[in-house]
C-alpha cells in the first residue's frame, strides 16, 4: 500500500467508527450501504458466510462488529482461499470432460 491508499484506508475506518456501533443490529441494506458494495455482493458475501448474520423475520440482521470484520484483511484471506478452493473444483470437473 502507499502512503496515500494508507491514508485514505484509515480515514475510511475512522468515518465508518464513528458511524458504526458494534453492538448495534444493522439490515443488509445499511450493512451495503456503509461498505459501498452492490446487492448482489452483499447477498454473495452472505450467501458464502464471509458476514454471519441472524435472519429475523425473513430478513438478514448483521451485527455492527461484523461489518467491522468485513473491513478488516484478514476476511480478503478468507475470500481468497474460497475462490481458490472454488477454483480448483471448477478446473477438475472442466478436466474430467
Amino acid at each position: 500500500m502507499t502512503p496515500v491508499d494508507t491514508y485514505v484506508f484509515w480515514r475510511r475506518i475512522k468515518y465508518m467508527t464513528e458511524e458504526i456501533k458494534s453492538h448495534a443490529v444493522y439490515t443488509t441494506e445499511e450493512t451495503r450501504k456503509f461498505l459501498k458494495i452492490s446487492q448482489s455482493t452483499i447477498k454473495r458475501l452472505l450467501k458464502k458466510g464471509l458476514i454471519k448474520a441472524n435472519k429475523v423475520g425473513g430478513q438478514y440482521r448483521i451485527l455492527g462488529k461484523e461489518i467491522f470484520r468485513v473491513i478488516s484483511p484478514n476476511l480478503e484471506r478468507k475470500a481468497t482461499t474460497s475462490y481458490l478452493g472454488f477454483k480448483k473444483k471448477v478446473v477438475s470437473e472442466i478436466n474430467k470432460w
